[in-house]
Formats: structure tokens, C-alpha cells, sequence
């Protein structure tokens, strides 16, 4: 039997990829999270509209991963990192359509 928080990811991996569908994306979910499957790296979870993601599910984040009252999205980044957008996964799938 899988372990518990594989059995989670997995789980929130095929969530993904089937939201991404009823949105119209093109999706799939790399075969045991391997994106070796798909032709990819190993890190590689999912595709969704031709773009390789990996997915992470977690009880809590940090509160500077959420996206506060009055702002659409929140930027950040690491020092002598590139800066990163975070925002809705409903939001993303809109963005993804409109191409």
C-alpha cells in the first residue's frame, strides 16, 4: 500500500489534471509523478497546455505563498533567484485559454 502523503499527491494530481480538462487544456499526469514517462525530467508531475509542472499539496504555507485581500497575484523570489507570480489555479487555466 502507497504511503499516505504519496496517495494525497497523487490524488491532487489528478485533480489537477482534470480541471485543466473541463477548462479545455490539454492535460496529463505523468505516469508514478515520473515525468521520465512523458519524456521529461523526473520532477515533472503533470502538463498541462504544454507547460511541465510539478505539484506540491501541503496542510499549510508560508503566509507569504498567499495572495492578500485587493491583489490578483503576489510576486516574490529568493535573493540572486528570478522572481516568481503565485496566484489562483483558476485563475492560471483562464490565462492558459486565452493563450
Amino acid at each position: 500500500m502507497a504511503h499516505p502523503s504519496k496517495t494525497k499527491g497523487t490524488r491532487y494530481e489528478r485533480e489537477l489534471v482534470t480541471q485543466a480538462k473541463r477548462a479545455g487544456l490539454t492535460s496529463e499526469r505523468a505516469p508514478g509523478s515520473n515525468g521520465r514517462a512523458l519524456g521529461h525530467t523526473e520532477t515533472v508531475d503533470l502538463i498541462v497546455a504544454g507547460i511541465k509542472m510539478q505539484a506540491k499539496r501541503r496542510k499549510t504555507l508560508p503566509a507569504y505563498l498567499t495572495i492578500p485581500k485587493g491583489a490578483d497575484v503576489t510576486v516574490f523570489r529568493a535573493d540572486h533567484h528570478e522572481s516568481m507570480v503565485l496566484m489562483p489555479w483558476q485563475v492560471f487555466l483562464e490565462w492558459l485559454k486565452k493563450g
